[in-house]
């Protein structure tokens, strides 16, 4: 079952063309990588999915139905959730609540209901704070429930990003580097997490990674961009000996570290 299909996405900016023609076609249950050098297109690309650009041309299809114009929220709710590269967390508040706004998209009360706390109002909130709960002890975050999101470790507020994108409970993740700023053994420990989600919540995930060990040991396939431009798509194997790829964006030393 295709989830997520876009046919020919284009993003210009002015005279700047920073993604061309971009296709793209995930299954169901499946892991996809988006690699490429920095200023290739692949944040682009995950914009343009996720609604926060208005693509110049092209289609994006989410579930069968045509989201391209539509505004994130209105993607969220047809279930694609992300992340970002540099971490978007609410800082201030604790780790508890971090998880618990991202259900509020979901609530069917109403204001009348919330303000005179009404039945439908209790049975909901208590819900969310039950699904709220359980994605912190999946995720091992219980024990910092109360502590504000800004005090966690780095590779806890990674962990909480996740935890928070899945209360949106999507049928796709899009993951934009989220081994960015990690230690070798929090990388790996990252690379297990994302098998686990997958398979756990029964997801298709789509993510942009530079770290080329974490790419090749978790993905099925991989597409590769240069200058906007899908260079290469392939299995892990086929992209580690495809000469266009390595010249534009491996290299020799890269691929040693696979």
């Amino acid at each position: 079952m295709i989830l997520l299909e876009a046919r020919d996405l284009t993003m210009q900016f002015g005279g700047l063309t920073a993604v061309n023609q971009f296709s793209l076609s995930l299954d169901d249950n499946t892991i996809v990588g988006l690699i490429g050098p920095n200023g290739a297109g692949k944040t682009t690309v995950f914009n343009c999915l996720t609604g926060m650009y208005v693509p110049t041309s092209g289609e994006i299809h989410v579930g069968g139905k045509r989201v391209d114009g539509l505004k994130p929220y209105q993607i969220t709710q047809l279930g694609m959730a992300r992340t970002f590269q540099n971490i978007r967390l609410f800082k201030e508040l604790t780790v508890f609540d971090n998880i618990r706004i991202a259900f509020h998209y979901q609530v069917r009360y109403g204001i009348a209901s919330a303000v005179l706390r009404l039945k439908g109002f209790g049975r909901e909130e208590q819900e969310i704070t039950n699904r709220t709960l359980e994605l912190l002890e999946i995720f091992g975050l219980y024990e910092h429930r109360d502590e504000i999101a800004s005090s966690l470790p780095y590779g806890e507020q990674r962990r909480l990003e996740i935890a928070r994108a899945l209360a949106a409970n999507p049928k796709i993740l899009l993951l934009d580097e989220p081994a960015a700023g990690m230690n070798p053994n929090e990388t790996q420990e990252l690379t297990q997490l994302i098998k686990w989600v997958r398979d756990e919540f029964k997801l298709t995930i789509f993510l942009i990674e530079h770290d080329m060990r974490l790419v090749m040991g978790l993905c099925e396939r991989i597409l590769v961009l240069d200058y906007g431009i899908t260079i290469a798509e392939g299995t892990p194997n086929e992209i580690q000996n495809n000469p266009a790829v390595v010249e534009a964006y491996l290299g020799e030393e890269a691929l040693a570290g696979c």
